[in-house]
């Protein structure tokens, strides 16, 4: 979407992320640790300054990056699985490392699936970082709930491993192909499979 913000071709930005680990190395790096999450992004935000010769700041980078609808930017089964699991009584939460570091307040005010969610931790405000075990068990904390009790969804293998390692239950969350990830999710906590 940052392309098409800007007005330039499909393909300037040649990193890929988890779209097509294959073709983007510094993605691969981060995947195997040479690279943290951190460091990645501040590489795609420079390439974006170089690039666009827009200002090379996160919070503008991701503008671009994010610049679509809600609609465009929020997985309609991730919409369902929230609503589903608020309806059964369960508390939902979103535990980040960086979402106040790398999305400006306008970007914030517009995304209304944030204020459905019961509690937040984010990294930036609470200083702690996953995969750190304390950023999972704050979660839990702030939830009122045990990590035993807790389904963290996540697409990082290394975020998995850090809420495996406090007890929680874990769905791989794969941005390609989520369907499974969500139907997983639903089963762990005893919700009715989607049509």
């Amino acid at each position: 979407m940052g392309e098409r913000s800007l007005g330039l071709a499909p393909g300037a930005f040649a990193w890929t992320g988890p779209f097509d680990p294959e073709a983007d190395a510094d993605w691969r790096d981060f995947q195997s640790g040479i690279l943290n999450e951190r460091e990645y992004w501040a590489r795609r935000c420079q390439e974006f300054h170089e690039v666009s010769g827009e200002p090379a700041e996160m919070p503008f980078f991701m503008a671009h990056l994010y610049s679509g609808s809600e609609d465009e930017l929020v997985r309609p089964g991730a919409r369902r699985l929230i609503a589903d699991a608020k309806a059964a009584g369960m508390p939902v939460g979103v535990l980040t490392n960086d979402l106040t570091a790398f999305h400006d307040q306008d970007w914030l005010d517009r995304m209304t699936i944030l204020g459905e969610f019961d509690q937040m931790v984010d990294g930036r405000q609470d200083g702690v970082l996953k995969p750190d075990p304390a950023a999972y068990l704050l979660m839990a904390e702030r939830l009122d709930v045990s990590p035993e009790e807790c389904v963290f969804i996540d697409d990082q293998p290394i975020n998995l491993a850090g809420a495996e390692a406090v007890g929680m239950r874990t769905v791989h969350l794969d941005p390609v192909d989520p369907a499974p990830g969500f139907a997983e999710a639903r089963r762990f906590l005893g919700l009715d499979e989607e049509a």
